[in-house]
């Protein structure tokens, strides 16, 4: 079962940045687009480590800053790289609080893969 986790005021994020929050033993980066959306995703990039919340937002689009992976923040698909990453359901409250849905003990939410299958080329 999961729970909504508040990490902070989305106040704290200028828009089209991300900023890194700690929520049990989950690293987290929530990002803050330009057009007002919100999305949260795992921290660092599946390749080198990378700090995913200094990488290049655009859209839904975010890009490492270390080597240039690129990810979709609606599904965690890679755009460019070989893995995806984990994407967390996101919500803002009328008060302006950012909240990420974990799992009840803490532990991050099951990756959800049911549609990475269906964008994947079959060759």
């Amino acid at each position: 079962m999961s729970k909504l986790v508040h990490v902070g005021p989305l106040s704290s994020i200028p828009k089209g940045e991300g900023r890194n929050f700690d929520i049990g033993p989950a690293k987290i980066a929530v990002f803050h687009g330009r057009d007002g959306r919100v999305y949260a995703t795992q921290a660092e990039c599946p390749h080198k480590n990378g700090p995913l919340a200094d990488g290049l937002l655009g859209g839904t689009t975010l890009v490492c800053p270390l080597h240039e992976w690129s990810f979709d923040l609606v599904s965690g698909m890679a755009l460019q790289g070989s893995c995806g990453i984990r994407v967390y359901p996101v919500r803002v409250d009328a008060q302006g609080t950012v909240s990420v849905e974990m799992e009840d003990d803490g532990r991050q939410p099951q990756w959800r893969v049911s549609d990475y299958d269906r964008f994947e080329s079959k060759g």
